[in-house]
């Protein structure tokens, strides 16, 4: 009983109450308790205190310049002394060597004329500038004026001509050779022509993709689809780009379905129908037919091109039909072509509207 006694005693006592401690996380931030150590020591350099010095690093910043505008000058040389021969990668390499050298030392020697210029001739000091979020004040505006005058003024800029004109030389020179080679991003010949005109011409064999095999008016069924390429691409030099523009879509409808406006109407044969392969939205390949609507569909962007009206757009981002092939049938039965395309065939480009 005493036991249970003291027990009961000892649950019900009072607790003494200990004082309470204070994290370290909600603890008062002292103050900083290292010093300033202030501003680093001034060290005097020897433009300060000989003229003669300064004098002779102007002459070294001046001549890092011109150095600057002669390795520019070599670059715009080294492009036209070592052109870019098709087929020859030795060509392209001494070409992109001798350019990127020019281009780079030209630049280098700006950045280390700029460095230098600013290492030993401009005042040398420190200066504890104290910021602030708000807007100046009028003085305080008119005072940043005052202190780039005062940066003009003790920088040289203005009275330093030497300095200063072969800076403008050097900036001058250094566009140059991406001047010359603005060339390279232009076509190497007239797109009008290069764009205009592909390998169909006037009898030239339709032959189906990629076997170059003839293909006979009577093995075109109703319905079909065949991809189809000229019959003088296996054997062209630029195979592939001469593909991206003669490439062709051969198909056959009911004569009476199609609606050939007035002019076409003998540009198909017994309802055999040519389009060019290439979308008129971004040239991505029109490749899907759809047999029961006569629809094309274009699987880039969704163009769709209805066969049944001259392939005039029905949906998508396309703006004009796709252009169509005049086809025929030779001696034999094979179909041929009657020309080459009467428009030009793919995306609109900036000059497809000129002769």
């Amino acid at each position: 009983m005493a036991d249970h006694d003291d027990e009961t005693l000892a649950g019900s006592a009072v607790e003494k109450a200990e004082p309470q401690k204070i994290s370290a996380g909600t603890a008062v931030i002292p103050a900083d308790p290292f010093e300033n150590p202030g501003e680093p020591q001034h060290h005097i350099r020897m433009t300060d205190k000989d003229p003669a010095e300064e004098k002779r690093a102007a002459r070294q910043v001046s001549t890092l310049f011109f150095a600057s505008i002669v390795f520019s000058c070599l670059a715009v040389a080294a492009y036209i002394a070592f052109p870019i021969k098709d087929g020859d990668t030795g060509s392209i390499r001494l070409n992109n060597l001798f350019l990127g050298l020019g281009i780079a030392l030209g630049l280098l020697a700006i950045g280390i004329g700029a460095v230098h210029w600013s290492k030993a001739i401009m005042p040398a000091r420190e200066i504890t500038e104290q910021r602030h979020l708000t807007r100046g004040s009028d003085a305080t505006r008119a005072k940043a004026v005052e202190v780039f005058e005062l940066g003009n003024k003790e920088s040289g800029f203005g009275r330093r001509s030497l300095i200063r004109n072969s800076l403008f030389g050097a900036l001058f020179a250094f566009i140059l050779p991406g001047v010359v080679i603005f060339r390279d991003l232009g076509p190497k010949v007239d797109p009008n022509v290069v764009l205009r005109h592909t390998l169909w011409k006037k009898g030239m064999h339709l032959t189906l993709d990629p076997s170059g095999t003839r293909i006979k008016a009577a093995d075109v069924t109703l319905g079909s689809a065949f991809h189809v390429i000229p019959e003088s691409l296996l054997d062209s030099e630029d195979l592939l780009e001469e593909k991206a523009k003669a490439a062709v879509l051969l198909m056959r409808l009911k004569p009476e379905d199609l609606h050939e406006p007035e002019g076409r109407e003998d540009w198909q044969y017994n309802g055999i129908v040519a389009y060019s392969k290439i979308c008129t939205h971004v040239g991505c390949p029109v490749a899907l037919y759809e047999q029961q609507t006569h629809h094309l569909l274009c699987p880039c962007h969704q163009s769709t091109f209805d066969v049944t009206e001259n392939c005039k757009v029905i949906f998508g981002p396309a703006s004009r039909p796709l252009p169509q092939l005049p086809i025929t049938v030779d001696d034999q039965g094979y179909l041929v072509a009657q020309s080459d395309f009467h428009e030009p065939v793919g995306p609109s480009f900036w000059e497809r509207d000129r002769a």
